[in-house]
């Protein structure tokens, strides 16, 4: 004979009370902590992966653009005085001789002939195919005088040199601190190999930055 007092009773005659709510509530969060842990690893992870793609591109595309494209460059000294003076900072486009030809009036940088470790920034005078000479520190290209109102007064030289033809490849480049620069006068013409790119901006300082 059974008590009906003691069926919903355990073996022990205790009483077995359904879970409470908070019970459950608990037992559902600990049994969705993990995955939720899991997701945002994986989404730190693939944050992380996608900043490092980002990154890594970028520092090619820099690297493929100052190689081929542009170089950040410092004026040192005043031989292009007043134009650049000493520690402006330029952009100089590599890019553009590559596709076309040094032309009169361009501001370039190139490597120092007889030392091609160094660089400087000098102004196309004469091209390749050009008769020039200079008298009284005038400069005459193909026997039409140089406008060169870009050169101070106190900054002319007045020197004479003899009529000269730049050979096919060569550049004949002067600084614009006429008096104050080692240039083409001094050791020769430039051949076009030797020209970096051309000077394109100055970007510092700030109030006299200006496009060539």
């Amino acid at each position: 004979m059974i008590d009906p007092k003691s069926s919903s009773g355990g073996s022990d005659g205790s009483r077995l009370d359904p879970p409470s709510s908070s019970s459950l509530e608990t037992a559902g969060e600990h049994s969705t902590h993990k995955p939720k842990a899991a997701a945002l690893v994986n989404r730190l992870v693939q944050e992380f992966v996608t900043w490092f793609k980002t990154l890594a591109s970028a520092a090619v595309y820099a690297t493929l653009i100052v190689t081929f494209g542009f170089q950040v460059a410092r004026v040192e000294g005043q031989s292009m005085a007043p134009t650049l003076i000493d520690q402006d900072r330029l952009i100089v486009n590599k890019l553009i001789y590559r596709l076309g030809e040094p032309r009169r009036s361009d501001i370039v940088m190139l490597y120092y002939p007889i030392d091609p470790d160094k660089s400087f920034v000098k102004r196309v005078i004469a091209e390749e195919g050009d008769t020039f000479r200079i008298e009284n520190g005038l400069v005459f290209v193909n026997d039409v005088p140089v406008r060169d109102d870009y050169v101070p007064q106190g900054f002319k030289s007045y020197e004479d040199y003899g009529e000269q033809v730049v050979p096919q490849g060569y550049y004949f480049v002067m600084g614009d601190h006429r008096n104050n620069s080692s240039d083409s006068r001094h050791w020769g013409m430039v051949p076009k190999k030797y020209i970096i790119g051309k000077v394109l901006v100055r970007w510092w300082p700030i109030p006299t930055a200006r496009v060539f």
